[in-house]
């Protein structure tokens, strides 16, 4: 139970628009404030009865990793390089970052995976490159192994998604801000989280700017801080 502002980034490492979040989000956002949580986008997409836009067609397809590669280039990031094929498998990777984020390493591992992903073309369904970055984060890769296929790893980011999904994420990346008194319930279709609050979701990575406007409004002794982070979406070349 928590009385204020609480702030969540959801992702998926499948995700190319969640890797362009990632990559900006600490220069927007106050380093201490966010929770970075790994969910399974594909289990989203079942509650949600939704789709990735990869899936939809050649054309939509092209149309989208086209924009995806725009915006890294806008933002100032190294080119794109799609790994082959993509979208995978990511449900190791996805418990990886679970695992990563209970031994304190989360950020550094979904930095390390990005990067492995969408800078370098590594496949994340392959488990030696999930390895690798764990390695890269100081995880110890046979330690992270195991743990992806630990029951408590698992039960976590299935509850994790439930919650999510509770909450009304249906896509990442999302930020959300929650305001209020909070009490998560139940697991499963059960999953919930308590009414006495009021929630944003920030739902596509070229709103950073617009969630960080919300936390200055709701946190007013992080207003200068987060005034002067700059999202380089804003600055003209997007």
């Amino acid at each position: 139970m928590t009385a204020m502002a609480r702030v969540t980034f959801y992702f998926d490492l499948g995700s190319p628009y969640a890797y362009l979040a990632a990559e900006r989000l600490e220069r927007v956002l106050p380093d201490e404030s966010v929770e970075w949580q790994p969910v399974s986008l594909g289990a989203l997409f079942k509650l949600a009865n939704r789709s990735s836009w990869s899936l939809s067609g050649p054309e939509r397809r092209r149309a989208g990793m086209a924009e995806v590669q725009r915006r890294a280039a806008a933002y100032g990031l190294p080119a794109i390089r799609w790994p082959d094929p993509w979208p995978g498998n990511y449900l190791m990777a996805m418990r990886a970052a679970t695992y990563a984020a209970q031994a304190e390493r989360g950020r550094e591992f979904v930095r390390s995976a990005f990067r492995s992903a969408f800078q370098h073309g590594n496949d994340l369904s392959v488990p030696s490159h999930v390895l690798q970055a764990a390695a890269d984060a100081g995880l110890d890769p046979r330690q992270t192994e195991a743990a992806t296929q630990d029951a408590e790893i698992k039960l976590a980011l299935r509850k994790a998604t439930d919650a999510a999904h509770a909450r009304g994420v249906f896509g990442v990346p999302t930020v959300a801000i929650v305001t209020g008194t909070e009490t998560e319930t139940g697991t499963g279709t059960e999953a919930g989280i308590g009414t006495d609050t009021e929630t944003e979701l920030f739902w596509g990575d070229d709103r950073l700017q617009e969630a960080a406007a919300s936390l200055a409004r709701h946190s007013p002794g992080n207003g200068r801080k987060l005034a002067n982070r700059v999202d380089p979406a804003t600055e003209g070349r997007l």
